[in-house]
């Protein structure tokens, strides 16, 4: 099939960690072709959190790798800062190094973006966080896409986060503490703060598939999203890989987990997969659940690619 289909949040893919700092131009066309065979036009590879010295190097590696390869031009437009500006909490935390993360800082995110040829077009941060509203505010003023996750807010901070320029929750439903108060959680005021799209990983581990319905409906298909959160076990067997600069094991069954624990680690998920997974759970029709993975986020994307002056269009036929 032509590729369509856009992914805002993936991590590697085919054996590929997109957060290695030894990231090469053929290890990243290799990941990007795998990903145009499943149907994928255009993605932002996402670095999760680390202190800003391994982030800028990665970065580095990132943006020269895209520059010098032959799909990354026409597929990737900018990237996803998942982090670090997030919740240390555990069980908000999820794989991302609590030591790492540090309050919100516009500085530390024009620092590592002002050495790019593309930009940083996507954040994810915990609105609770102190400054986190002056960084959103930041963030929106310069046309960025600003997204809440692996926080433990408060609905007030939803609200506030929304109020400030946040648009979007990834992967809600996840990076969540088990226990939480029935109501006041930050699950269900993203869920009703219609500000706010929401990503959702629908590979029927990180969610299952009951319980993405009743989140489905309760935010309404026109503002989910499907993402991957493909790390490099995506497309490739079940084994041993690396995420960041961890151990990350693919098993049997598809999960993703950190070396010798239980945390989930990313998926080893194929957009396509996704597309047709809530399909195949009755939650949307075949051209509803591609429009949650093709035209939903790109419209999502098309501002901040517009405020960039990138010039840049999701190009299928490339």
């Amino acid at each position: 099939m032509t590729p369509r289909l856009v992914d805002l949040q993936v991590n590697g893919y085919a054996g590929v960690d997109f957060n290695d700092a030894g990231l090469t131009a053929a290890g990243l066309d290799h990941a990007l072709a795998a990903m145009r065979a499943d149907g994928v036009a255009a993605c932002l590879p996402t670095l999760i959190t680390a202190p800003a010295e391994a982030l800028a190097a990665r970065f580095a590696a990132l943006d020269r790798a895209v520059g010098e390869s032959g799909l990354g031009p026409a597929m990737v437009p900018g990237y996803h800062l998942e982090g670090p500006f997030l919740s240390p909490e555990p069980g908000y935390a999820g794989c991302h190094p609590p030591a790492a993360m540090v309050p919100p800082d516009p500085a530390l995110v024009a620092g590592l973006e002002a050495p790019l040829a593309r930009p940083i077009l996507l954040l994810t941060l915990a609105p609770e966080r102190p400054g986190a509203a002056e960084l959103i505010r930041w963030a929106a003023g310069r046309g960025k896409l600003v997204a809440i996750g692996h926080s433990a807010a408060a609905p007030e901070d939803i609200v506030a986060a929304a109020a400030a320029g946040a648009r979007l929750s990834t992967h809600l439903g996840n990076a969540l503490f088990h226990t939480q108060h029935k109501f006041r959680n930050p699950m269900m005021a993203q869920l009703a703060e219609d500000r706010l799209a929401a990503s959702f990983i629908a590979d029927g581990l990180h969610i299952p598939p009951f319980a993405l319905g009743v989140l489905l409906r309760a935010k309404g298909l026109a503002r989910s999203l499907l993402v991957s959160d493909a790390t490099a076990a995506a497309a490739a067997p079940a084994g041993r890989y690396r995420f960041a600069g961890m151990d990350i094991v693919r098993g049997d069954d598809g999960t993703v987990r950190l070396a010798g624990g239980t945390t989930l680690a990313g998926s080893a998920l194929r957009l396509c997969e996704a597309v047709r997974n809530v399909t195949a759970w009755g939650f949307a029709t075949a051209a509803e659940a591609e429009r949650m993975a093709a035209d939903t986020p790109a419209a999502l994307l098309a501002p901040a690619v517009a405020a960039h002056g990138l010039g840049w269009t999701v190009r299928g036929d490339g």
